[in-house]
């Protein structure tokens, strides 16, 4: 049976009002966010800081980005969490010596220490929030954030952002990725709706048009690793194919990302080189739940596959899950197709049944492929940012960043 305009789920006001309850859940999340050397700690299952782990700065801006938002929106006790946790990227975590931001609070005295486009993102994209919640250095930050990216990491002969730095910028890693252009991409359109000069959104476009031509011409499975040339590196990593960051093959999770952020952009730019951006998302969307779902008793993404398809790490992360919940919302709205809203219901079921902790709170991170905790490549339980953006993004209109929605 056609699900139908009036039975879809964001429509009904009990779904939003569970959505609603859901994001107040996950934002509750935490027994203390902050880490003593400043910024955000890393929590445990419980929702513990783990001091094991340093201050990470992606971290730290995930956290202030996500309850800067929520005190946007009148929630209570978000404001001052995000205070502190963002004090982190104005004091510890940042480099007063050589600029930028460093990976964590133990890398100012390290001498392996590195600065990369990843972690500059996340600190571009919690600036944004900062400036448009009303912290006082908010808008200060932003610019001087994005003064680094243009200085040290936007490459105009490509139209990408490089990825690996020494941490005195003395020296620029060979390697270039994708992971840290697409979060880029988010944070450079949440900078325009916060403010910043529109050429930030337009090198956003240029990333947006190179990964449609990389992925059209790869079946729509995208190429996440690369060369200083921009060449397709496809077998990085295939003896370390569960890696954190830079996994061998397809990641699909990162399918369904970049088809929530073409529609974004396309709802407030135009592609220089002719790329549909709405059928490119959904040629993305497809690829990555066609490989990437696992029917069954135990229904859930993989993580990563090779590039016939075939699974590679079979271990479920939860941001892979919100990510095709947040893309099937995104779709879904913008075209009004069947398809989006019945995935978008199956999804946010296994979410209820496997990933949400109601007992420990938030979310599990790592799933086995029996849908058993698991902590094969994530422990604990770190940050909020891919589930309580799942459901914000399933919940507001639909814009071209959560700041301009919300605003």
């Amino acid at each position: 049976m056609s699900s139908g305009h009036r039975r879809n789920w964001w429509t009904l006001p009990s779904h939003q009002l569970w959505l609603d309850t859901e994001s107040s859940r996950l934002l509750d999340f935490g027994t203390s966010l902050d880490h003593p050397a400043g910024g955000a700690a890393w929590l445990d299952d419980r929702g513990n800081p783990d001091l094991d782990h340093p201050a990470l700065t992606y971290i730290t801006a995930r956290m202030a980005h996500v309850h800067f938002l929520a005190s946007v929106q009148g929630y209570p006790g978000s404001r001052r969490k995000a205070d502190r946790v963002f004090d982190g990227l104005l004091t510890t975590l940042r480099d007063s010596t050589n600029g930028g931001w460093f990976e964590s609070s133990a890398d100012a005295t390290s001498p392996d220490a590195v600065k990369n486009a990843y972690t500059h993102a996340f600190v571009v994209l919690a600036a944004s929030a900062a400036a448009a919640a009303g912290h006082p250095d908010g808008r200060g930050l932003l610019g001087e954030a994005l003064d680094i990216v243009a200085a040290r990491f936007w490459d105009e002969n490509y139209g990408m952002c490089a990825d690996t730095w020494t941490a005195d910028w003395t020296e620029l890693d060979d390697y270039r990725g994708i992971n840290a252009n697409m979060h880029m991409v988010e944070a450079l359109l949440a900078a325009v709706d916060a403010g910043a000069p529109t050429i930030w959104r337009e090198r956003a476009v240029c990333i947006c048009d190179n990964v449609c031509t990389w992925a059209a011409a790869n079946d729509w499975r995208i190429p996440e690793h690369f060369t200083a040339e921009w060449i397709p590196q496809l077998e990085f990593n295939s003896d370390d194919t569960a890696n954190q960051f830079k996994p061998y093959g397809a990641t699909v999770g990162h399918g369904f990302e970049w088809a929530r952020l073409l529609v974004q952009a396309s709802m407030v730019a135009t592609s220089v080189h002719g790329h549909d951006y709405v059928e490119s998302a959904k040629s993305l969307y497809h690829r990555a739940a066609q490989d990437g779902w696992q029917p069954g008793p135990t229904p859930g993404f993989v993580y990563t596959t090779d590039w016939s398809g075939r699974p590679v790490v079979t271990e479920r992360l939860h941001w892979v899950l919100c990510e095709a919940i947040a893309a099937a919302a995104t779709l879904g709205r913008h075209t009004g197709e069947d398809r989006y809203h019945n995935d978008y219901r199956e999804w946010w079921d296994v979410a209820a049944d496997s990933f949400i902790d109601h007992v420990g709170g938030s979310w599990h991170h790592e799933l086995d492929s029996d849908n058993v905790p698991a902590a094969t490549v994530w422990s604990g339980k770190p940050d909020l940012y891919h589930a309580v953006q799942a459901t914000w993004i399933s919940r507001y209109e639909l814009r071209s960043s959560l700041l301009a929605s919300f605003g």
